[in-house]
């Protein structure tokens, strides 16, 4: 163990001790009153391992919870009166694009991650991301930020710095160079290694080498697999790459945003959650996060033409006769096998200005051009981002009521224009819980909660984060489970979710009565 590993260690635990005492003196009779920055009183306790809620008060000094029970007679500097509505950890998004827009002016404060009741999220997702994690750790803490970030390696990033679109294995000297990338990552903090196999670099490499570096990179390996359909390798398949790499390499796999995508591919949730347990069985710690939407959301040009799709690749296919006919037959295919071209809708780009919320088919028909002539036509000017509805209902539930599944977005922020991205980034949370728990009944509000805080905190390795316990970071959450509400929407997708009361963030209250506070208490994490 690292010194600083285990003066951290040490240090926590002296902290958990002190907690530990001042919740058992909480708890007796006659006991001295006491004095804390922040006292919650009045809470419906649900600490985030999937236990029932407990009515309780709760104390917090600095940015530790200290006290946890019936604390009559205890003084606060402030106090927040729950009203018997819940209090939980706060929330972990561990698939998260929004670590960019965090160091704008405008979105730092995170205001629509807070008001879902997010404290915690994972960046540089899918093999994105920088390579110098020290810089993006400096330019996040530079003006603050609003929630906490942790950081992943990404390894589309990797092999393009040392590979760049080349389609072919690396040799061993570049293998030791994309290595010593990932070392130098996880020494400046990295929770693990992101792929994104989907898409160009990562989707030239073979497993191999995944393999290799996730043993680097320890902690997560967290892959957007390889085919979440059926365009060549299918979705079974690339769900067991995870499991081979987590086996193999002796991480924790996640299968992120896991879905089944495309009509061809409904159904197959249930063999691809028997081979995740089966997997677990024999011991291997393989998981999944997942967002509630029916959609996906990607590049046109990875939906339709996975591969090289950029202007002067495809102009070179459109040039002979043969060779167009054959694109277009591609284009086709995909796009039949994602739904249909009433199921793409524009998001933005700039190959389809003006365009944002019209489905591939509106736009054919006012062109007077097949589908998949338009979806062409708007690669040629550039591309643009779509929204996908893709999924099935009963996959979805399925992958959510599975013990092994987190909560993620999968989103972004932006401020509200012309665009019509995926409503995910502000509604993820708030939805998994109006909709799925309230409205739905899918599963239990305990286990709902337990699959953002504790479960993800664990898998990622975030100490005393995920849990309301003595010792415990006070980030927070106090939510009406009866009023939580996505307010996003695939017409609107700026709307600010609703019911979300109270959040602290490293013990600074971040929302107060509803509204963001504007407080910039969020912290780069380390692994």
């Amino acid at each position: 163990m690292r010194p600083e590993s285990m003066q951290h260690t040490l240090t926590a635990a002296a902290i958990a001790v002190s907690g530990i005492v001042a919740l058992v003196a909480a708890r007796t009779p006659g006991s001295q009153a006491q004095a804390f920055d922040v006292l919650i009183t009045n809470a419906r306790v649900l600490d985030g391992s999937g236990n029932p809620w407990l009515r309780e008060d709760m104390g917090i000094r600095g940015d530790r919870i200290v006290a946890r029970g019936r604390l009559a007679g205890a003084t606060a500097a402030r106090v927040i009166d729950a009203k018997d509505l819940m209090v939980a950890p706060g929330f972990i998004d561990v698939h998260s694009h929004a670590v960019g827009a965090l160091r704008g002016a405008e979105l730092r404060d995170a205001r629509a991650l807070l008001l879902q009741g997010v404290t915690t999220i994972i960046g540089n997702p899918d093999g994105g991301g920088p390579i110098d994690l020290a810089a993006q750790r400096l330019s996040l803490e530079a003006e603050g930020i609003g929630v906490n970030v942790g950081l992943m390696i990404g390894h589309g990033s990797v092999r393009g710095a040392v590979l760049g679109n080349a389609i072919r294995d690396p040799d061993p000297a570049e293998l030791d160079r994309m290595k010593g990338i990932v070392e130098k990552a996880v020494a400046d903090g990295a929770f693990g290694l992101s792929s994104g196999l989907f898409y160009e670099p990562g989707r030239y490499a073979k497993l191999e080498e995944v393999i290799a570096l996730a043993r680097v990179a320890g902690g997560v390996y967290a892959s957007h697999i390889r085919d979440e359909g059926n365009y060549a390798t299918g979705v079974v398949a690339s769900v067991r790459e995870v499991i081979r790499v987590a086996e193999e390499a002796g991480v924790r796999g996640v299968v992120t945003h896991i879905k089944a995508l495309g009509p061809d591919s409904w159904g197959l949730s249930k063999t691809v959650v028997a081979d995740i347990d089966a997997a677990r069985a024999r011991g291997a710690q393989v998981f999944a996060d997942q967002y509630p939407y029916e959609a996906s959301s990607t590049s046109l040009g990875a939906a339709v033409l996975p591969g090289p799709s950029g202007p002067e690749a495809l102009k070179g296919r459109l040039a002979e006769p043969p060779s167009a006919d054959q694109l277009l037959k591609e284009v086709a295919e995909n796009v039949r096998r994602r739904g249909g071209p009433a199921s793409i809708v524009i998001a933005s780009g700039r190959g389809a200005p003006g365009l944002a919320g019209q489905s591939l088919q509106q736009i054919a028909k006012t062109r007077g051009v097949s589908p998949e002539r338009a979806a062409i036509d708007i690669l040629l000017g550039g591309g643009a981002s779509i929204v996908s509805f893709n999924m099935s209902e009963d996959d979805i539930r399925l992958f959510m009521r599975q013990p092994w599944t987190m909560t993620g977005s999968d989103g972004d922020l932006s401020l509200p224009g012309p665009s019509r991205p995926h409503p995910r980034g502000h509604g993820s949370f708030a939805r998994r819980l109006g909709v799925y728990v309230r409205e739905r009944g899918v599963d239990s509000l305990e286990d709902a909660v337990r699959s953002m805080t504790s479960l993800s905190a664990r898998v990622f390795g975030l100490t005393d984060r995920g849990e309301l316990r003595p010792g415990a970071i006070a980030d927070v959450v106090v939510f009406d489970p009866a009023t939580i509400q996505d307010r996003a929407t695939y017409e609107d997708p700026f709307g600010f979710a609703t019911g979300v009361q109270w959040v602290l963030v490293n013990g600074q209250v971040a929302v107060a009565d509803g509204a963001a506070t504007g407080v910039l208490a969020g912290r780069v994490l380390r692994e």
